[in-house]
């Protein structure tokens, strides 16, 4: 995907109030008066059973995954990652390599289709499938300690819920439970803000939530139709994909257009 022109951004405008994609488990227990958003879009998976249970920070759930466990790697077979802007960044440095080789070698492009904005994501080591391209068959993740996103989270995932008169958002967690995952039945009860701290999350979404929050709001936008019904422009599509995911494509449109020209930019963001 190309890089945009600094007049490419049209700008669309947030809607007044977010609704989001709803999955149906979720639907019969919102009120009225709340919307829903769920993001789905690091792990997707159509059959995958999420128990439309709310867990807050300090609600417990049982799960371990260790190297002698039965399902050992199989949740590395088959699966739909998307990679965030903090996955790129982490397996960039650790690979050794730039962001865009990175992009090149690792992952396929996408559209995030709910939003209908342009995603990265990780490639199999076949066609259709196969194992995650970092997996080891004994080992395990051979770049566990900078792993995406999506495999800290697992198995919990993330929605958001905003009152339609309120101007903040409350976060909260759900359990995902497939079937092949035999971690639910281990003995090691946590707290949900347990869990996060042992994976390492909390980095990743400071880092990230900008990127997640963009997603949602055009989740919204496209089911509420845009401004005048339009959908999302090519030109914006474009432009997301370059700040979000394509670093150095980034910096090549700050330095080398007549964006600080154009725009008042603090020295200090510089």
């Amino acid at each position: 995907m190309s890089a945009p022109s600094e007049s490419d951004f049209d700008g669309p405008a947030a809607p007044e109030h977010e609704t989001g994609e709803m999955a149906s488990l979720f639907a019969r227990q919102q009120a009225k008066s709340v919307e829903f958003q769920m993001f789905d879009g690091i792990r997707t998976d159509p059959g995958t059973p999420v128990l439309p249970v709310r867990l807050g920070p300090d609600d417990m759930f049982s799960f371990r995954c260790h190297k002698g466990i039965g399902c050992w790697n199989k949740c590395c077979h088959d699966t739909d990652i998307t990679l965030t802007p903090m996955d790129i960044l982490r397996l960039s440095r650790r690979l050794k390599l730039r962001p865009r080789d990175f992009l090149k070698q690792y992952t396929l492009p996408a559209i995030h289709e709910q939003s209908n904005l342009p995603i990265a994501k990780l490639k199999m080591r076949s066609e259709g499938g196969g194992a995650c391209v970092f997996m080891h068959e004994v080992d395990g993740c051979g770049v566990y300690a900078d792993r995406p996103a999506a495999c800290r989270y697992y198995p919990l995932g993330f929605a958001s819920v905003k009152l339609r008169d309120s101007d903040g958002k409350a976060d909260f967690h759900f359990l995902v439970r497939e079937s092949h995952c035999l971690g639910h039945e281990e003995s090691n009860l946590q707290s949900v803000t347990e869990f996060r701290r042992e994976q390492g999350i909390e980095d990743y979404d400071q880092v990230n939530r900008g990127w997640m929050d963009i997603l949602m709001k055009m989740v919204s936008w496209r089911t509420l139709g845009g401004p005048g019904g339009k959908d999302i422009s090519p030109e914006t599509q474009k432009m997301f994909f370059m700040v979000s995911t394509d670093v150095e494509g980034f910096r090549d449109f700050v330095f080398k257009t007549r964006f600080l020209e154009t725009y008042q930019i603090d020295a200090e963001m510089i």
